[in-house]
């Protein structure tokens, strides 16, 4: 899933590369990725691009116009080209959901792979809307301008588990599965610790993991082409995604806890006392 370093990335590239470009067309190949009928897409032809903004995970494409607001979900991306393809994609054939044509030949498409179709797509009126989304209106503070302070208040009186609340947009914007694993593991903090519960000094060492792991996690991606990010990504982990291979930090085993529908990874010795934590494909009773 793209988090916060990552959409960050895909709107510096645009604003690199696509600002000053006309939009010449938009081709809707899935049915279910554009969430709005009204401005339609055409009113986005003829416009120039203006800016890329970010709001937390949600990447918007300005216009002097209407705005094309973009949620990656889990398995969307974003597909940059300086020679697009003129022709339209055939509607359900493929992976690409969206394509956007500029002046020049340029453009990108919007990518979903999979069955679970939850890219989304939404055109609003003028940017000043785009903060009015439901999905940007209820975000929580940007994860990387959160200050010490301000993430205790977030915390404060919070039962749910750590990872849970790391990863609740409204809460804090813009970390998902991947980097809440890289930001407890940096902090030593268990997955299952009482978000509200936290010591002063657990909280400092949160404080200071989010921040580097997200401006460490940039400092890789910004000004990386768009097709190397994920590459980029994965690079940089230490815990998620690496079960089984041992801890960069203390060489101990990574474990996963499973779910339906995703896991988190950890190390036990840096993360909860040398103790594995209960996985639901084994228990469902978890400590």
């Amino acid at each position: 899933m793209p988090e916060l370093p990552e959409v960050e990335a895909l709107a510096h590239h645009l604003r690199e590369h696509a600002v000053d470009a006309i939009v010449t067309r938009v081709d809707v190949a899935s049915l279910t990725v554009l969430k709005t009928v009204q401005p339609p897409t055409s009113a986005l032809y003829e416009r120039p691009v203006t800016a890329a903004t970010r709001h937390g995970k949600f990447l918007a494409v300005h216009t002097d116009g209407p705005a094309l607001v973009i949620h990656l979900a889990r398995a969307g991306w974003l597909r940059w080209s300086d020679s697009l393809a003129p022709s339209a994609p055939r509607p359900g054939k493929g992976p690409i959901a969206l394509r956007v044509h500029l002046s020049g030949g340029r453009g990108f498409d919007l990518t979903e792979a999979g069955t679970q179709k939850r890219l989304a797509v939404y055109v609003v009126a003028d940017g000043a809307g785009v903060c009015d989304l439901p999905g940007i209106a209820r975000l929580g503070p940007d994860a990387l301008t959160l200050s010490r302070d301000a993430l205790a208040d977030v915390l404060r009186g919070r039962t749910e588990r750590l990872k849970t609340a790391l990863t609740d947009q409204t809460m804090i914007a813009g970390v998902g599965n991947a980097y809440s694993d890289e930001v407890l593991h940096a902090a030593r903090l268990s997955p299952y610790a009482t978000a509200g519960k936290l010591t002063d000094d657990a909280v400092d060492r949160l404080h200071e993991a989010l921040r580097r792991v997200l401006r460490d996690a940039l400092a890789r991606c910004v000004g990386q082409d768009a097709a190397r990010l994920k590459g980029e990504k994965r690079a940089g982990l230490a815990v998620h995604a690496r079960a089984g291979l041992p801890c960069p930090v203390c060489g101990d085993t990574v474990r996963e806890v499973s779910f339906a529908d995703r896991a988190f990874q950890y190390c036990p010795t840096c993360q909860t006392g040398g103790k594995p934590l209960a996985d639901r494909r084994l228990s469902r009773l978890i400590r």
